[in-house]
């Protein structure tokens, strides 16, 4: 072989590695962008956070947002979008996920408003049956009349008021108690004030704000001090049934953020100050049942 032919033929040889180094290269450079993608992608959640106080919203987000954080190792980065309507009718509350396109919201374990929806429960608490213990708002007037009640058949001849569509009304009633359910959270306690009923109930982790928030203004209404409604009343996430991927994610994380303290500083920072601010250990109970309590929840037991 001449040198002139043994140059063009190294020259040929290196052209064609440094094609293929070119080209794994840029196919490396596909894969980086491609995997960089994955990672950095975004999945929004909408989040139906109405119908409630301004601090079970603020709670039942931070929950969410905590056990989201905990998997976005395993399930991605994530966007969370809030709307906070309300929605005073059964049937709009009930078409949250069907017709209004949310991804997942917070409630009472067995809300009746859903009874024919299609959804998935998580099972798992999110504030340890609080809202199961129950507080009384009352007219001043009364005070001493709550006072005396010593048992469930005194209560049983008082008249409670609740918003209309309100989860725990149908398990009142199931108890024997006197309800009267109609109008709404904004107007409950001017109807309360006008004797329109005996008494409102707010679990003990809301009463406080509620009554500073809502009732003390006109002066005729306070928080009774004598007695405490107790029955199983677990708050739980459901999620829109289209959304299997997003319970597992949420499933998981809740059971994280349960088993490495996390959940329990959350609500030690929103609750312990309301806690100590109701007393519990020095009130009276009356202890009723919860006939809408999910079987998957039938074992659940209070957490205080």
């Amino acid at each position: 072989m001449s040198a002139q032919t043994q140059f063009f033929s190294t020259v040929f040889i290196l052209k064609n590695l440094a094609m293929l180094v070119f080209v794994a290269l840029c196919s490396s450079c596909v894969v980086a962008a491609e995997k960089s993608s994955s990672t950095t992608a975004v999945t929004p959640i909408k989040l139906w956070n109405g119908n409630k106080t301004e601090s079970r919203q603020q709670y039942e987000r931070e929950v969410l947002e905590a056990a989201l954080k905990a998997t976005n190792a395993s399930h991605g980065n994530w966007k969370l979008q809030e709307d906070l309507t309300d929605y005073p009718l059964a049937a709009d509350e009930a078409s949250v996920f069907r017709s209004k396109g949310f991804d997942i919201f917070g409630t009472v374990a067995g809300n009746t408003k859903l009874a024919n929806e299609k959804k998935i429960l998580i099972p798992l608490p999110l504030m340890k049956g609080l809202l199961g213990y129950r507080v009384l708002i009352i007219r001043a007037t009364d005070k001493e009349k709550f006072a005396a009640i010593k048992s469930a058949q005194q209560l049983q001849q008082l008249r409670m008021g609740i918003p209309s569509t309100w989860a725990d009304a149908e398990l009142f009633r199931h108890n024997g108690y006197k309800v009267e359910e109609k109008g709404s959270f904004d107007d409950l306690f001017t109807r309360l004030e006008n004797n329109e009923f005996d008494y409102v109930t707010f679990g003990a982790n809301e009463v406080t704000g509620v009554f500073n928030e809502r009732a003390v203004k006109s002066g005729k209404l306070m928080v009774d001090s004598s007695l405490l409604v107790f029955y199983p009343f677990p708050l739980v996430f459901y999620v829109n049934p289209d959304k299997k991927t997003l319970a597992e994610r949420v499933t998981k994380g809740l059971q994280t953020i349960s088993g490495n303290g996390e959940l329990d500083k959350i609500f030690n920072r929103y609750f312990a100050t309301d806690l100590t601010a109701v007393n519990l250990p020095s009130r009276r109970m009356i202890q009723l049942s919860n006939p809408i309590l999910p079987a998957e929840m039938a074992d659940f037991t209070l957490a205080l």
